[in-house]
């Protein structure tokens, strides 16, 4: 089998392991698992509930139901051309989503981008959540300036040359620099799995569109704050503590000073920590769900 092939192999495989709910009229893609309290994690970008692929059988192996959405524009969700594509609104969307499935309670758990779409759903329904567990994103979004990176995403031209370049002969390559310390580990067909999860449909225009809608205002601020800072619920915060982007000792120092959690618990990864070290990932989230009564 060449290597599109397998690729698509990759991608069929993880869509047979999930299932599809419409929501505001949108084909949505997620993973659900087990059973028990409910474990929601979000996903950012350039990813989708792929990244959790290995996460919720895991939480689901130890009693728990675990739950990745992909969010619209991204993974195996649709791409609706007139969606609004901000945090606020992606925040508003998972809470519809889970209303859909059922799920009244849950415990939350948020990486990259998937923070202050997370922290928004949380802060609107506070009542909902159980425990919240961060996974290298931002606090401080107001401020946050994007990794070098990442900010030609932000340009017209620029952005579509840069996501252009994005391919399964480079995409490997930033993979081994910015997510995980050991690619070796992680098979190549499921690497390069992320660049056709990213471009499929729409050649990632949702993506664009996701880079330059980031809501970095005071109001948004203070309504995600209300979900990390004086909490009825337990926060903890996990960290890839090689990552190069959201680097711990900047990023998790504004976790310290501006959220409800205790410490930051680092882990031997990069960005795509949920690749290396899914398991301990998952023991701490379990060790603060059963700790959280």
């Amino acid at each position: 089998m060449d290597t599109q092939g397998k690729i698509d192999m990759v991608v069929k495989k993880h869509e047979a392991t999930g299932k599809y709910i419409t929501v505001r009229g949108i084909k949505t893609f997620l993973l659900d698992s087990g059973s028990g309290e409910a474990i929601v994690c979000i996903h950012g970008v350039p990813t989708s509930s792929y990244l959790y692929r290995k996460m919720v059988p895991s939480i689901a192996a130890k009693g728990f139901r675990g739950i990745a959405i992909d969010l619209p524009g991204l993974g195996l969700s649709e791409r609706p051309e007139n969606f609004n594509y901000k945090f606020s609104n992606f925040g508003d969307f998972m809470a519809e989503a889970l209303e859909e499935l059922g799920i009244d309670k849950y415990h939350l758990v948020v990486h990259d981008i998937g923070g202050p779409v997370g922290f928004s759903l949380a802060a609107k329904n506070l009542e909902k959540i159980l425990s919240l567990t961060l996974l290298n994103t931002m606090v401080d979004i107001k401020n946050f300036k994007k990794p070098l990176v990442m900010r030609a995403f932000e340009k017209k031209i620029l952005g579509e040359a840069e996501l252009k370049s994005i391919t399964h002969a480079t995409w490997p390559i930033m993979f081994s620099k910015m997510g995980v310390n050991h690619s070796s580990r992680v098979p190549d067909e499921e690497i390069k799995a992320y660049v056709d999860l990213l471009k499929r449909e729409d050649n990632g225009k949702a993506f664009l569109k996701i880079m330059r809608n980031f809501e970095q205002t005071e109001e948004f601020q203070k309504l995600c704050a209300t979900s990390f800072k004086n909490v009825d619920y337990p926060v903890q915060a996990i960290w890839g503590e090689d990552d190069p982007a959201l680097n711990i000792d900047q990023y998790g120092e504004d976790v310290k000073k501006m959220t409800d959690a205790q410490q930051i618990i680092p882990l031997s990864s990069r960005h795509f920590l949920q690749e290396e070290v899914p398991e301990e990932i998952v023991e701490h989230i379990i060790e603060q769900a059963k700790s959280a009564y």
